[in-house]
């Protein structure tokens, strides 16, 4: 038996390899296409992409007709080059340089000559297409904003690289792909499938019909259209009042996660990226290392939240016993919380319990709650680990996992993080204090602070913040509708979202209220320090404000973000209750604080930074083509004044 058990393995082997042999030959001709490629022309057809909406339906971002020349280098013959050049509006260099790389693709197989011509540079072009041996013209479909806000919202459409194509085959030389944004986050619902045609090729290399009578053709399916879950009217408005200002805007609906506004300042019209002139927009975008307007601030700004930090310190303190409604702390414009070390304070004073605490964003208060918290358990570092799980329970701290490409997890420190800092050991609540009201090693980007707030309004969970409504004729990821549970319980809560109420009615965002809509928000005031010419100079402070409205049964949640902005009421404040009235009444009230807002530029504080020598390269150019991009560039040797390099602030 032991003999017979080799030669069947190798006859069973043999068959079966014979068996796929033939298969292979004889019943699927699939490879013997490919075989033939030197006799068959291989023709694309491109699908429109799936179009974009709003929440309510308000067309976004739509298609036009675009026109793409391919060449075939091998094809090439009998070319009047100076004709073909000056029809085209492009230089000999130009010409060669674009052959070249066309060759190193392949000799022949169809690439990109000239990309994105609209349709009178294509009407010139096909009138003597026929002189043109070893060109043809590729339709395609470009974008077509119908808005000219949003544009790191959508991302943009540019042509795949050698590294794309390498790491996915269905891309091809010229190619269009979707970059940052839902473009590239959605990029393979809103691109649909391309079709192929096949032409047979005579030996004279002309072609004589379709292949296999178009047994092997495909037709092109077009992009499902989808719907965001942007408001197209607050999103333009929240655009319009940070002109001339830098920072971000995060608005989100409690209830569901979906984002409603998500601002970066400055921003430009997403129309400039589009046609021929989009590599050097581009280019002129890339290179602005100061105002960084690809930069999302929303997403990717990391800065010390201040003051609005102070809610879950309370939060904490509450949930571990530390404090309680009636804790009565004495504040003397300041906290004094160890030998010679002092935090100041611009609250009233006197005795304070945890409403007044949050109404006027007492120091001393939140410090002591954090100091009580942490010196509950023996070991500091044991206690820091119990707080900074109870934080991260909100959402900071980490990446939040919504539906854009691009994020930062900001930083809630751990014991690890103070292991580092003293490898010696020997650190206690003192030295960490600055925690406790959101300084320190405490960063927050504007989405986990507004998702805060949002898990804030529903009293202790939040959906995972998203942009995308619906898919048409598919169903959206399903994580966006898991409740995540903080580590607080819900009675905590209550005492923490009435403190809030009363910064409108008591506190230091008094001057803010808006007649009807019963608001609940927090002022943020950091100052911020920046390295210019190898000095540390003080520059303006941030402004931050957090709120949501109504009170009862919320429906929007708000961060904003304005970077060397003054006071937190001063601008950011304003910012976000004019944003929670845009949305809500869907009309301005408080068109004073509107008026002010508008008018209202940090373009000179911003000068300061590099002491002012040239306007951004953007703003040199013709305004038909950028029409938005409205800041200022200071001097290449500034260092910005990032979160990270921030080495005092001033929370207010």
């Amino acid at each position: 038996m032991r003999k017979l058990l080799l030669p069947s393995i190798i006859i069973v082997a043999a068959s079966l390899l014979l068996i796929r042999i033939f298969y292979l030959q004889v019943i699927n001709d699939t490879f013997k296409l490919k075989s033939e490629n030197n006799a068959i022309k291989i023709q694309y057809e491109y699908p429109e992409r799936g179009y974009i909406y709003d929440r309510n339906g308000t067309l976004l971002v739509a298609n036009q007709a675009s026109y793409d020349i391919m060449v075939i280098p091998r094809d090439i013959k009998n070319l009047d080059t100076l004709e073909f050049c000056q029809l085209l509006d492009i230089t000999k260099e130009d010409f060669l340089t674009k052959i070249a790389k066309a060759k190193i693709y392949s000799p022949r197989l169809p690439s990109v000559f000239l990309s994105q011509l609209n349709k009178s540079e294509y009407a010139a072009f096909q009138e003597k297409i026929r002189k043109f041996e070893g060109f043809y013209v590729q339709k395609r479909s470009l974008r077509d904003y119908e808005v000219d806000f949003g544009a790191n919202i959508f991302g943009f459409i540019t042509q795949v690289n050698d590294k794309i194509i390498e790491k996915k085959p269905y891309y091809k030389s010229g190619d269009l792909i979707g970059r940052q944004g839902v473009e590239e986050y959605y990029e393979e619902i809103l691109r649909g499938i391309k079709g192929v045609k096949y032409f047979q090729k005579d030996k004279y290399n002309r072609e004589i019909g379709s292949y296999k009578n178009g047994k092997y053709d495909t037709i092109a399916v077009q992009g499902e259209d989808i719907n965001l879950t942007i408001d197209a009217e607050i999103q333009r408005y929240g655009e319009q009042l940070m002109i001339n200002k830098r920072g971000g805007i995060v608005a989100i609906e409690p209830k569901t996660g979906e984002i409603l506004a998500l601002v970066t300042a400055p921003s430009y019209d997403p129309g400039i990226l589009v046609g021929r002139q989009r590599s050097k927009n581009y280019t002129l975008l890339y290179h602005d290392s100061i105002a960084k307007p690809l930069y999302d601030r929303g997403l990717l700004a990391e800065y010390p939240p201040g003051s609005p930090f102070k809610l879950l310190t309370g939060l904490v303190a509450l949930q571990e016993g530390a404090i309680d409604e009636q804790t009565t702390v004495f504040c003397h414009h300041g906290f004094s919380y160890a030998r010679g070390r002092f935090m100041r304070c611009h609250c009233h004073g006197g005795a304070l319990q945890l409403h007044r605490g949050i109404y006027e964003s007492c120091n001393a208060y939140f410090g002591t709650a954090y100091m009580r918290t942490i010196n509950k358990y023996v070991k500091p570092s044991y206690a820091v680990d119990v707080w900074s799980s109870h934080v991260k329970s909100f959402g900071l701290g980490q990446f939040m996992g919504y539906d854009l490409p691009t994020g930062k997890r900001g930083s809630i420190p751990t014991s690890k993080t103070y292991k580092r800092i003293y490898p010696n050991g020997g650190w206690r609540s003192t030295a960490i204090v600055s925690n406790a009201i959101g300084q320190g090693e405490v960063l927050a980007t504007p989405i986990q602070l507004a998702n805060m707030m949002a898990t804030i309004a529903n009293q202790g969970y939040y959906y995972t913040p998203h942009i995308i409504k619906t898919i048409k004729g598919e169903k959206i990821d399903p994580k966006f509708k898991v409740k995540h549970e903080t580590t607080i319980d819900k009675k905590y809560f209550t005492p923490i979202i009435s403190g809030l109420f009363d910064v409108f009615n008591l506190g230091t965002a008094r001057g803010l209220r808006v007649d009807g809509i019963d608001i609940c928000g927090k002022t943020g005031t950091a100052e911020n320090f920046a390295k210019i010419g190898g000095k540390k100079v003080q520059l303006e402070d941030h402004s931050i404000f957090v709120a949501f409205a109504p009170k009862d049964n919320p429906k929007i949640a708000i961060a904003v973000l304005v970077e060397n902005g003054g006071f937190g009421a001063s601008i950011a404040g304003p910012i976000a209750s004019l944003m929670i009235e845009k949305y809500l009444r869907k009309k301005i009230t408080r068109t004073d604080l509107e008026k002010r807002i508008l008018e209202k530029s940090l373009r000179d504080e911003y000068a300061k930074l590099g002491g002012m020598k040239e306007a951004s390269a953007i703003e040199t150019t013709p305004k038909d083509s950028i029409r938005k991009y409205n800041e200022v560039k200071t001097n290449s040797e500034v260092k910005t004044n990032s979160a990270i390099d921030t080495t005092k602030k001033k929370i207010n």
